[in-house]
């Protein structure tokens, strides 16, 4: 990759993120969610057209970056329809996937008192448990919201292992945090997993050899 690549990357990925969230509550507003379509087997192709079409005349220079030739847009919803943007291990555009509680409404000092349970998975058990964890999410069975590394190649990451992360309102709130903990073990997390506030991920501290930064680990 060039210098002269580098800026025009980061603006593709920018602007497909942005017109993931759009695309996501566009369609939730129109019956039902991205994922919902997508495991259902739905041709919502019509509606996804007439969604970017509304981005692109909202956003004229973020469709640009995606490119408005109609066969680049018809790859894009092609990847959808095979599972970019719902199941992880066939995500490739971005390098998360959230979802959140419904009717979920952040809190203004949410942040510093936020934190997550930290599931680190192999490729072959993340699709399965993300979609245990997004449906429990969504029906308030946890958190107010989680979300997945995906196959995206994320230079920043620390591990080689796919990440579910599962947010609580509140670190020091202990009988919330456990509550979920056991509300993760009916979903089959078993193994023992590590808690963080985001406190410590807001001043960069990470586990190291010799070192953790989990609250709690259970």
């Amino acid at each position: 990759m060039t210098e002269e690549d580098a800026p025009a990357d980061a603006l593709r990925e920018a602007a497909y993120g942005i017109f993931e969230i759009i695309l996501n509550k566009e369609l939730k507003r129109r019956g039902s969610y991205l994922f919902d379509r997508v495991e259902n087997g739905e041709d919502f192709s019509e509606d996804f057209r007439e969604i970017f079409s509304d981005f692109s005349a909202d956003y004229p220079d973020l469709a640009g970056a995606l490119n408005n030739d109609p066969a680049v847009i018809d790859g894009i919803y092609t990847k959808i329809c095979e599972g970019e943007g719902v199941l992880p291990t066939k995500t490739e555009l971005m390098y998360w996937i959230v979802q959140d509680r419904t009717g979920y409404i952040p809190a203004p000092d949410e942040d510093e008192k936020a934190g997550k349970w930290l599931i680190f998975l192999d490729k072959d058990e993340t699709d399965e448990m993300w979609v245990k964890i997004r449906n429990a999410t969504l029906k308030g069975l946890l958190g107010f919201s989680a979300k997945v590394s995906t196959a995206k190649e994320n230079p920043d990451s620390r591990d080689e292992r796919f990440v579910i992360y599962v947010y609580t309102h509140d670190w020091s709130n202990e009988e919330e945090v456990m509550n979920i903990r056991e509300e993760l073990k009916k979903l089959g997390v078993e193994q023992r997993i590590g808690y963080k506030r985001n406190i410590e991920t807001y001043h960069g501290e990470y586990s190291t050899p010799g070192k953790k930064v989990t609250y709690y680990s259970i």
